[in-house]
């Protein structure tokens, strides 16, 4: 049930952009113009006829406008801009005619298709998505008709007996294609309505010159052929306000199709299930086109999250490995931090890695001791570091109480005021403790980062996962260090003063990511957080979609509780307000909202692929991601790391980016509903073993199957 709820709305979200994509006519036309066919099926009656044919009855007859009557078509509409315009300047002369809409563009502006017909003229159906229904299915067409059918009752409640072919001109011009499309309409209650005279208004060829076209010879009635949709119709209204007065004078009379042939009105009200279907197809095309221009928003801010958030990591990052780079550079002077340290090593249920996780302090070239809260682990985890018989380790038992408690349960343990913290999961190499606490000779540090790398980085999740957290994780920290506003202290490898903890209580379980939360409050405490890059330490990272869920979901979540928790930070002064102006929106910006906007991506650029314009689409895309692997790959090298796992990075985009978002919107549906996540454990594999110094570890052959799980650090 957990995946339900995101998974609905984002297929809700790709279903308001596909009903978008197929009512702005941008998938199914066919604008093709083939060469004419044989003419030998279609009666003399009908080639030398009038130009509305009549099969309604299986008889096919011709019908023609009688003299001084003229029947202004409009072709394509309704358009927001000039159909208006046109409906006016026929307002204004007090004359009528027929609208051959498209079910597409009624659908769009239903209030249109309404003054129409609130306004006396007819409506006709000109097919949905305009394609030649000469070369189209039965089934094609009656799609084509139904659904435009459909449009007009939602939009005016009604159904009309009239149809114009696209593509369609004289009579005389009529094939055997067109006319088995004329038959098989007229078996379905239609009159096929071509033209007399063709303005040429498609053309713009100038007012003068439609009007001159429009105008019949000797007063003969005639249907005219126009547009109101399709581009700039400046010069037929321009035509019509001349043309109408003009013929007027003439003895001219401007009404609708029927009224002209003196026949039964066009149009019949709908009612009941149709008129209902009618409405709420209406009202879905409306709420796409609502849902689309929110979501273009959505990716005019999210692109320039990605481009403002990339430019100051390049930026920002930059500056920072030039500092701390530096010829001479020193943590708070020329002094080398060499106090001994506590590690707090909480672990519940970590019997196959803890010893590794042990011995890789037991190799540190730093003084340390090693105090493991086994919170109340009931796979012998305790047991295990016990018989090991290290020295400097020490066990600490508690019934399990979660790892706030194990944290501060160590805390209460330890004997040193310089404090390290690792997940049971993590190992070190012999120089990240020293290299972690060497900040600390500034006594205005109360907390410094370390480099948190992915171990098992052999599969492709674990490839993604080690993409992020170099380029994600490490990369930020760098840009949040310059800014002095770092969100989270990872709980893979983070160091604390004593004295800075005691004095923000402690760790806190009031979230559900402990240490985003502490490191929040070091911040309005008025302490300094660093970030150390050459502290590695090497984690296990999840190896299944349900265990990378799980992670993820709570980190999220976390995340968002502990921004609620120091919003107050906002309004505060000192150190405090600093951090609330200057981080807590970096933080909301960067890890909370982007991430859920990303997708707009990916998203648009399905739409685009499928709708067009897919070259623009497929470039815009390509940019995105080339800005993306220019960062990876900078981030890469500042971590001195192989090129050789961004190969899967656009796949990483397609594929990891999609989970992340699902997993932030279920914390986003959580949080708001109020709803509540407990702690959950990973079941660790022991694939990652004590590396050489700089070495990922290698990862052991057979594995056993890894469950849900728990490892800290910052949200994606």
């Amino acid at each position: 049930m957990r995946y339900l709820l995101p998974s609905l709305l984002l297929v809700a979200l790709l279903a308001m952009l596909m009903l978008r994509g197929y009512v702005h006519n941008e998938i199914l036309a066919d604008h093709r113009v083939r060469p004419p066919a044989a003419t030998d099926q279609v009666p003399k009656e009908i080639i030398r006829g009038g130009p509305v044919i009549d099969t309604r009855g299986g008889r096919p007859a011709s019908l023609t406008v009688p003299d001084h009557r003229l029947v202004l078509t409009f072709d394509d509409g309704p358009d927001p801009k000039w159909t208006p315009k046109v409906l006016d300047t026929l307002a204004e002369h007090d004359a009528h005619g027929v609208f051959f809409v498209t079910g597409s563009m009624a659908s769009r502006h239903p209030g249109l298709v309404r003054r129409m017909v609130e306004e006396g003229h007819e409506v006709g159906v000109h097919t949905f998505n305009h394609p030649d229904l000469s070369y189209q299915s039965k089934d094609r067409i009656d799609r084509e008709l139904s659904q435009s059918q459909l449009a007009l009752a939602g939009a005016a409640g009604i159904r009309t007996s009239l149809f114009r072919p696209p593509y369609s001109s004289f009579a005389d011009a009529m094939d055997n294609r067109s006319w088995s499309v004329a038959r098989y309409t007229g078996s379905h209650g239609y009159l096929t309505v071509l033209n007399d005279i063709d303005s040429g208004d498609w053309k713009r060829p100038g007012a003068d010159e439609i009007v001159r076209r429009a105008t019949p010879a000797n007063g003969e009635g005639a249907i005219v052929l126009m547009h109101d949709s399709g581009g700039d119709r400046s010069q037929t209204v321009a035509a019509l306000d001349r043309l109408l007065p003009q013929l007027k004078e003439q003895g001219y009379e401007f009404t609708s199709l029927t009224a002209a042939l003196g026949a039964p009105g066009a149009h019949a009200r709908v009612q009941g299930v149709e008129l209902w279907k009618g409405n709420a197809w209406v009202f879905l095309v409306g709420a796409s086109e609502c849902v689309t221009d929110v979501l273009v928003v959505g990716l005019a801010v999210i692109g320039v999250l990605v481009l403002a958030r990339f430019g100051l990591m390049l930026l920002l990052s930059a500056a920072h490995a030039r500092r701390v780079r530096g010829p001479g550079f020193r943590w708070g002077g020329t002094t080398e931090v060499t106090e001994p340290v506590s590690v707090l090593v909480p672990a519940y249920n970590e019997a196959k890695c803890i010893e590794s996780t042990v011995r890789s302090l037991m190799a540190s070239d730093h003084p340390i001791e090693v105090i493991v809260v086994d919170d109340g682990s009931t796979d012998g985890t305790a047991r295990i570091v016990e018989d090991l018989g290290l020295p400097d380790v020490r066990v600490v038992r508690q019934h399990n109480a979660g790892k706030p408690a194990a944290l501060n349960r160590g805390l209460a343990n330890a004997r040193h005021d310089l404090v390290v913290m690792m997940d049971g999961d993590t190992v070190f190499e012999a120089s990240t403790v020293r290299k972690l606490v060497q900040p600390f000779a500034d006594a205005r540090v109360g907390a410094v980062a370390g480099n948190a790398k992915v171990g098992n980085r052999d599969s492709l999740i674990g490839a993604w996962q080690h993409i992020e957290y170099v380029m994600g994780f490490n990369l930020d920290r760098r840009m949040y260090d310059v800014l002095r506003c770092m969100p989270t202290i990872p709980g893979a490898v983070g160091a604390f003063r004593r004295s800075a903890l005691q004095r923000v209580g402690g760790m806190s379980d009031d979230t559900l990511a402990e240490d985003t939360d502490i490191t929040m409050a070091l911040h309005r405490a008025g302490w300094r957080v660093v970030y150390a890059e050459r502290a590695r330490a090497w984690t296990e990272a999840p190896e299944t979609v349900r265990q990378l869920w799980s992670q993820r979901y709570r980190w999220s979540y976390g995340t968002m509780q502990a921004i609620w928790k120091h919003r107050r930070a906002v309004f505060e002064r000192g150190p405090s307000g600093r951090f609330g102006r200057v981080g807590l929106p970096l933080v909301s910006l960067f890890m909370v909202l982007a991430p859920l906007l990303a997708p707009l991506i990916d998203v648009f650029l399905l739409y685009g692929l499928v709708f067009g314009p897919t070259r623009q689409t497929v470039a815009a895309w390509l940019g995105v991601l080339a800005v993306q692997a220019v960062c990876a790959a900078y981030a890469f090298r500042l971590d001195r790391e192989p090129m050789t796992h961004l190969v899967s990075l656009p796949l990483q985009q397609v594929l990891y980016r999609q989970l992340m978002y699902v997993v932030l919107l279920q914390s986003w549906i959580t949080a708001l509903t109020g709803g509540r996540l407990r702690w959950q454990k990973l079941r660790r594999t022991g694939a990652v073993g004590a590396p050489p110094v700089g070495v990922p570890p290698v990862v052991p052959g057979p594995r056993e199957p890894v469950g849900a799980g728990v490892e800290r650090s910052p949200v994606a």
